[in-house]
């Protein structure tokens, strides 16, 4: 029972921050440099990431989180680690929060961007990236928040199931060790 639970506590830590780190980059990185492009290059990019992103490497641990951190909050509540269930309880709401950011706010926003057709073909880009751009940035930086906010509670988890886990094994005085020096 004990590896299931490190396990999975380490599991959904990592695909929770792989979804905070990516959605962080889209607010930082991203939408800032397509901002100083052209309406027809943000579109045809947004619409080309939108299409490129629905893959495996992105779905199982967007989707793939929730179920981990419902099993960390479950396993956490009937073994040994529930001195970090109030962690893991947080982070699976705010992820839950998060994830429901993504199906209310960017998805649709994405749709509507698809459905808005070829670049080539639309009379009026400007009015489309307007419609897309300013909403979009916002529901994704609400996402990214919440995202690594989940992610800050799971590392902070960690820390708290180790510690137990160290108390129980009757190591209270352990101590990480010292670090090498190097002498030449």
């Amino acid at each position: 029972m004990r590896h299931l639970q490190t396990g999975t506590l380490l599991a959904a830590t990592l695909s929770t921050g792989l979804m905070a780190g990516l959605f962080a980059a889209f607010s930082y990185a991203v939408m800032p440099g397509l901002a100083r492009s052209s309406d027809r290059t943000l579109i045809e990019t947004m619409q080309t990431i939108n299409m490129a992103i629905l893959n495996p490497v992105f779905v199982l641990p967007f989707i793939g989180s929730l179920p981990l951190l419902g099993l960390a909050v479950v396993l956490a509540r009937r073994g040994e680690g529930r001195p970090a269930l109030s962690w893991l309880t947080a982070a699976l709401v705010l992820y839950g929060v998060a994830f429901l950011v993504t199906l209310v706010g960017n998805a649709p926003l994405n749709v509507r961007l698809a459905d808005a057709g070829d670049p080539d073909d639309i009379k009026d880009l400007a009015a489309v990236r307007a419609d897309f751009e300013t909403k979009w940035v916002i529901w994704n930086a609400v996402r990214a928040l919440l995202h690594t906010a989940a992610f800050a509670c799971l590392l902070w988890s960690l820390i708290v199931y180790g510690a137990h886990r160290l108390q129980e094994a009757g190591n209270t005085s352990a101590r990480p060790p010292a670090p090498m020096s190097m002498t030449i």
